[in-house]
């Protein structure tokens, strides 16, 4: 059924609620900051941590990896639920630094929304930029959030400029800042006429609401001082003359991006951007499929696996496969076909994420993101159902720029290390390859902290101090082409070859030459960057 103005389907009530965002940003710019801030007035947690935290403060719960916690970034998406109001929100908090942006890229798969975090004195960087990019290929819907007002940044029709420039998208203020830095005092909220006012003494207590009937409420001058109230009328009438209004259905097609301004750290301003995912973000959203588009209110289940997460829980060497629900209503101990072995799979203890704090989920719904502990059946790209043979597509799998070979530094553990490399390789932290001709692996990477995360993981988790080496190869390529002819080129060509983890060939390069070579002296087989994860 379809509701005649909008022409989405009308879905249950259960999944109406449902909203399914990540946060994206450059590093620093505060979003791991304001995705415990999310938490806290979510009531998932009583008091919000801090990513570079002293003494007794509490560590960020979205940061649950010993690196994580020593460096004060992210580098792994990690998935948290909680009640906001009347909504039900599915949150993934991604990381920030380049080196882990294949995590970031598949994630963005499986939300509908994505909220873009900016700092205020540096506007849109680059890593923003890339991000934003994936967002665009695939339309989606972005809320902004200026993050560090109350530290000293640039005017606020300068980044707006910026964003609208760099971005080529339309920006609608959703509120606009009083003060700048140590001035920074609130916002006005442009929305509901309302004045949000900063506490500065308790960064966990939400801020002071005033409601005000229009810019000419005499009320504004009792709590705003006059230059900055002079300022303040200033820049909000030449904002509504030269900014567009806030428009939905640009805000859902992605070609607009309301933007709030505040600061995450003081908890300010975030509770209306939670406002605005609940009112303005979209519901669950028709996904595609090789065979079909899959829309949310069908009865049956359907999901696919968009990150695999080993040891979490260092105790239990637990491997926890994120799903996202496409369609239906699970429950718990269902039995799901798992589409790529055609095997069927009881569903017994599928979990619900705070971070790494986890509960039995009873229920979950279209929209929702369940781990599903297994021991190594589900890969990236692995679809679920209720029988029927869907591949959703769209996960991708990235070509290594960086190449190095391991070895454990105790011969005797090389067994072991085997295993440790291909849990890290289901997971998508790593690209691994056999060479056709010798011994070890090359594992490949996007950037190079990944080594480091890799070499400390493998061993806190496995007790097996690794080194790595540079690699004689440079870049890694995916062949495809008719069987017969990859046969003959495998044979030919031996000493480049090697294989990834799922068992597909792969041409390994020194050069530029040798991609140049393929090309020319091989037209009917393709080399490709990206393998995308579309199990057929």
């Amino acid at each position: 059924m379809l509701d005649r103005t909008s022409n989405q389907p009308v879905l249950p009530p259960e999944i109406d609620r449902r909203r399914t965002f990540a946060i994206i940003s450059h590093p620093d710019a505060g979003k791991t900051t304001l995705t415990e801030k999310f938490l806290l007035y979510g009531g998932a947690i009583q008091m919000a941590g801090q990513v570079r935290a002293k003494g007794e403060a509490r560590r960020t719960r979205s940061d649950f990896m010993q690196m994580e916690k020593d460096r004060g970034i992210s580098v792994s998406a990690s998935a948290m639920s909680f009640e906001f109001r009347d909504y039900w929100f599915n949150l993934v908090d991604t990381p920030g630094h380049s080196d882990f942006s294949e995590d970031t890229y598949r994630t963005l798969t499986a939300v509908d929304a994505a909220i873009m975090v900016i700092d205020g004195a540096k506007g849109v960087e680059s890593q923003t930029q890339k991000l934003f990019e994936v967002c665009r290929m695939r339309d989606m819907p972005i809320l902004t959030f200026c993050n560090k007002m109350d530290r000293e940044s640039r005017e606020t029709f300068d980044i707006i400029d910026e964003i609208q420039e760099n971005l080529a998208i339309d920006v609608s203020p959703a509120s606009w800042p009083i003060g700048v830095g140590r001035e920074f005092m609130g916002c006005y909220d442009l929305l509901n006429d309302r004045l949000e006012l900063m506490d500065r003494a308790d960064r966990n207590v939400v801020s002071e609401s005033v409601k005000i009937s229009g810019l000419d409420d005499p009320k504004l001058a009792e709590h705003v001082p006059p230059h900055l109230l002079e300022k303040l009328l200033e820049e909000v009438e030449m904002a509504r003359e030269l900014l567009p209004a806030l428009d939905h259905q640009a805000f859902l097609d992605g070609t607009m991006t309301p933007i709030w301004f505040g600061s995450a750290i003081n908890s300010f301003g975030v509770q209306e951007l939670m406002d605005g995912i609940g009112n303005f973000g979209p519901k669950p959203q028709v996904r595609p499929a090789a065979e079909r588009q899959v829309s949310p209110d069908e009865k049956k289940v359907s999901g696919f696996v968009f990150k695999v997460q080993a040891n979490m829980d260092p105790k239990h060497r637990d491997r926890i496969a994120f799903v996202r629900l496409c369609s239906g209503h699970f429950k718990r101990g269902m039995k799901l076909t798992h589409v790529r072995t055609k095997k069927p799979m009881a569903i017994a203890s599928p979990m619900l994420f705070l971070a790494s704090d986890r509960e039995l989920a009873e229920e979950a719904w279209a929209g929702d993101i369940i781990g599903i502990p297994n021991h190594g059946q589900l890969r990236i790209g692995d679809a679920l159902t209720e029988g029927e043979a869907l591949h959703f597509a769209g996960i991708p799998s990235f070509a290594p720029e960086l190449l190095q070979s391991v070895r454990a530094t105790d011969p005797m553990k090389a067994k072991h290390l085997d295993k440790a490399l291909n849990q890290f390789a289901e997971e998508g932290a790593a690209k691994l390859f056999k060479p056709a001709i010798g011994a070890g692996w090359i594992v490949g990477v996007v950037g190079a902290l990944q080594f480091e995360v890799l070499a400390s993981r493998i061993e806190l988790e496995y007790g097996i101090p690794v080194r790595f080496e540079p690699s004689q190869f440079t870049s890694a390529r995916w062949l495809n082409g008719p069987q017969d002819k990859l046969d003959r080129f495998i044979n030919v060509n031996k000493g480049h070859i090697a294989y990834d983890h799922d068992g597909d060939p792969v041409f390994m390069t020194r050069l530029q030459w040798d991609i140049d070579r393929v090309e020319r002296d091989y037209p009917d087989l393709k080399l490709t960057s990206t393998k995308e994860m579309l199990v057929v």
